[in-house]
């Protein structure tokens, strides 16, 4: 699984910002990384907080381009 930046609080708000045109990135805090252009799997809020949303994104550049689910 992978994150955001900026750390939202809900898909809502990321799915809002990217709409908007915000930039989104994705990363991986762990050792395997993320995809820079295809599909990514996101978790958030990040950890420690509890995870209570998650997302499948479309990843260009590696910035999230479209919130496919």
């Amino acid at each position: 699984m992978a994150y955001v930046v900026p750390d939202f609080t809900s898909k809502a708000a990321m799915k809002r910002a990217v709409t908007a045109g915000d930039v989104v990135t994705v990363y991986s805090p762990g050792p395997f990384g993320c995809v820079t252009d295809g599909v990514e799997f996101i978790e958030g809020p990040h950890y420690p907080k509890p995870h209570t949303w998650y997302a499948k994104v479309q990843v260009s550049d590696g910035c999230v381009v479209k919130v496919l689910a």
